[in-house]
């Protein structure tokens, strides 16, 4: 088998065959830290890769193999983490030179999971100035000319060009449903809660996510077993059973699952094929899809969403942007002016709406299993000067239902176009099931 093959292997393949000995985790790492080095250049996912650190990392799981010790579900395997996301021993500067050379104290809890289940700790990913939206240098691997989506632009890239075969994002807004969607590769947003935010940089307590990017629903399955579950570093996790989310990826449907095609109050943002694209999706599901009519109030939620991202994005974030005030972006300035300006009332009056829209969103899955909907206008616009409008993700943001992108779909340029499925709070596995079935139906098809 050649590098290229090797890095071309999903997750769980690369986990299996390094396990059996079929290669070491040096030769996957080697592979992975190959192609960065062919095709990096011109995407620029990667803002920092130390391949002498990343083949010592792989060296030391070899070792640990040789003498017969235990291995962990992600021996081997090279991980993207991205630039927001602390690593003790490489820096984190959350895509501003306000932190330029920032080394934090220690790992992450999402990371620190990671070494644990025996993954290799390949680079850090391009992320958007503080996971806004001021673009950094990562350009779409389908096309070099537009934009990968942000916030988390590398990972989203790295997945989609092999050089990764999953990596770590966070969504805040949009920042993984979207860049998956422009990418071509399957995000997974978990439920609000899955996985600790602890050591990742506080956007906002109520709306921040860590998601994964993969190339298959296996190697998403696989990602959630190893990072979720409770840490007392992080209020909004809870203590709960160990999920075994490939066990229930693999399990057939007992009937055939319900999908609630919402058009939300801003069908009107999506491009016209996109519109067109999933009536006829709707149409193909026949008697497994009904429309799901949201009433009126919720066209209110894009503003309780951008209040409460302002609000606390300025006060996590507020005097980072004063201290370094030449050089932050003059849309992040605009960003915490604005939440700078919001009232308490005019807050807690979002918050409120939160939690309504939240309580209104988990009855109406009585009626399906998940809701289909686009992960963004349509496919990744030309330009690198923006990442796109999150406008497709908003709402499922705010209410922090999980969601998932299926790189299923093309426009007439055979750009990639990504489905959203959103699954019902806490119902994780589920999802991941329903787009298997989703995604096995329509390769038939």
């Amino acid at each position: 088998m050649t590098d290229s093959d090797i890095a071309s292997l999903a997750a769980t393949e690369m986990a299996a065959g390094c396990a059996q000995g079929a290669f070491s985790a040096e030769d996957l790492t080697q592979a992975c830290l190959d192609r960065i080095a062919a095709l990096d250049g011109d995407i620029g996912a990667f803002t920092y890769v130390d391949a002498d650190f990343a083949l010592s990392q792989a060296r030391s799981l070899d070792e640990q193999r040789a003498a017969g010790k235990p291995l962990g579900p992600l021996h081997g395997v090279p991980v993207g983490i991205k630039d927001i996301i602390d690593t003790k021993d490489m820096p984190t500067a959350c895509g501003s030179p306000v932190l330029a050379g920032r080394l934090p104290m220690k790992d992450a809890t999402v990371v620190t999971k990671l070494r644990a289940a025996g993954a290799v700790i390949l680079g850090k990913t391009v992320t958007t100035e503080f996971a806004y939206f001021s673009p950094g240098k990562t350009r779409n691997p389908h096309d070099l000319e537009r934009t990968p989506g942000g916030s988390s632009s590398g990972s989203a890239a790295a997945v989609a060009a092999g050089l990764v075969p999953v990596a770590l994002g966070s969504q805040t807004n949009g920042s993984m449903i979207r860049p998956a969607s422009f990418c071509g590769v399957f995000g997974m947003k978990p439920s609000h809660g899955l996985i600790s935010r602890a050591g990742v940089l506080n956007l906002s307590k109520t709306l921040d996510h860590v998601g994964i990017f993969s190339r298959s629903l296996d190697d998403a399955a696989l990602m959630l077993e190893v990072l979720a579950g409770y840490d007392a570093e992080d209020s909004a996790t809870r203590p709960l059973s160990a999920a075994q989310y490939r066990a229930v990826l693999a399990q057939e449907w007992p009937l055939t699952p319900r999908f609630g095609f919402a058009r939300t109050p801003v069908w009107d943002k999506a491009e016209p094929a996109t519109q067109t694209a999933f009536e006829e999706l709707a149409a193909e599901l026949g008697d497994a899809c009904v429309p799901l009519d949201l009433p009126d109030y919720y066209s209110g939620a894009w503003d309780a969403q951008r209040i409460i991202m302002a609000v606390e994005m300025a006060h996590n974030l507020g005097r980072v942007a004063d201290k370094g005030a030449a050089a932050v972006s003059q849309v992040f300035h605009d960003l915490v002016a604005a939440g700078r300006k919001e009232t308490a009332q005019t807050y807690l009056q979002a918050l409120d709406a939160r939690r309504t829209y939240a309580d209104a969103l988990a009855d109406m899955f009585s009626e399906c299993n998940v809701i289909l909907t686009p992960a963004a206008r349509g496919a990744a616009p030309k330009g690198l000067t923006a990442t796109g409008d999150p406008v497709f993700c908003s709402l499922w943001t705010l209410t922090g239902l999980p969601s998932i992108t299926l790189p299923l779909l093309s426009d007439d340029d055979g750009m990639p176009v990504g489905v959203q499925l959103v699954g019902a709070p806490g119902d994780d596995a589920r999802l991941l099931r329903t787009a298997a079935w989703l995604v096995e139906r329509l390769s038939e098809g």
